[in-house]
């Protein structure tokens, strides 16, 4: 509950719990880009490793190291809907970014 917006309060503790409040706010902005930019990164470095996964095994099957086709299409499977995915979250975050710049201060 926000008591920030209370008008005419004259009382000490309304306004450091207000105070309080607001301070509180700006840390968990702060604590959820911070956890949603750590997400992405996460989430760039997982489609690498799958897509290096992928690279791993088409190499092994194309020397011949391997006749497991299975493991391939899993592999392929798994890169591609990672990329899938990572290319869906840039598109939407250029498309907040490209918002953002066109907002009027």
């Amino acid at each position: 509950m926000d008591i920030s917006s209370l008008l005419n309060v004259t009382s000490d503790a309304v306004a450091k719990t207000a105070a309080t409040a607001s301070t509180k706010q700006a840390q968990d902005v702060d604590e959820s880009f911070t956890s949603m930019f750590q997400s992405a990164l996460s989430n760039l470095h997982d489609t690498n490793a799958l897509l290096n996964d992928y690279e791993e095994e088409e190499i092994k099957f194309a020397l011949g190291l391997t006749e497991n086709t299975h493991d391939l299409s899993i592999a392929a499977a798994k890169a591609s809907t990672a990329l899938s995915y990572t290319v869906a979250l840039r598109d939407k975050f250029l498309e907040a970014y490209k918002e953002i710049l066109q907002m009027q201060i």
